[in-house]
């Protein structure tokens, strides 16, 4: 049995929910969001909240239960109250900025590097050396701080690049005489 799916899901206020055969969508005050759900799963909701019952026995629906379960969840919580990373740029002369529809990053290299910014997402840099990313789908929030990430890695000897707030990077000692 699935710790995870027989948890039911409560539904704050302000989030309406609709379900139409095996498609659910969300919809609250920081957006709507919507998935199509397995067949190996079925939901039994009201008002206030929501659970997810397995159909089958077998260990592929078991996975879907619970799977399903905390998707449906990060939705409920994802257009109520939304999700948020936090990047830091580490190194000297290394900047962030936004432009509308534009992230434009300095990281030590012969020219700006300018990312677009998905319309799902938005981006605040509240310092010019920290990035604050926010929006309802939890999945493409992080997808989009790893992308910004992964354009200049913290590297272990100075620590310098973009890691996530409150990410410990592993030093290394230099060369030694």
């Amino acid at each position: 049995m699935s710790r995870v799916g027989k948890n039911p899901i409560l539904i704050p206020e302000g989030v309406e929910l609709l379900v139409e055969g095996q498609k659910l969508s969300v919809k609250g005050e920081q957006g709507s969001l919507s998935m199509d759900l397995s067949d190996n799963v079925e939901l039994q909701h009201s008002k206030k909240q929501i659970e997810v019952k397995v159909l089958n026995n077998d260990k592929n629906s078991k996975s879907q239960w619970g799977l399903t379960r905390s998707l449906i969840g990060n939705m409920v919580k994802g257009v109520s109250e939304g999700f948020s990373k936090i990047l830091e740029v580490k190194g000297v002369g290394y900047r962030a900025s936004v432009e509308p529809g534009i992230l434009q990053l300095q990281l030590g290299y012969s020219h700006d590097i300018k990312v677009g910014i998905p319309a799902d997402i938005s981006v605040k840099c509240a310092k010019p050396t920290e990035i604050q990313i926010f929006g309802a789908n939890k999945q493409r929030v992080g997808q989009f701080a790893a992308e910004i990430r992964a354009l200049r890695k913290p590297e272990p000897y100075k620590g310098k690049g973009i890691s996530y707030e409150g990410e410990y990077i592993r030093r290394k000692e230099g060369k030694k005489k």
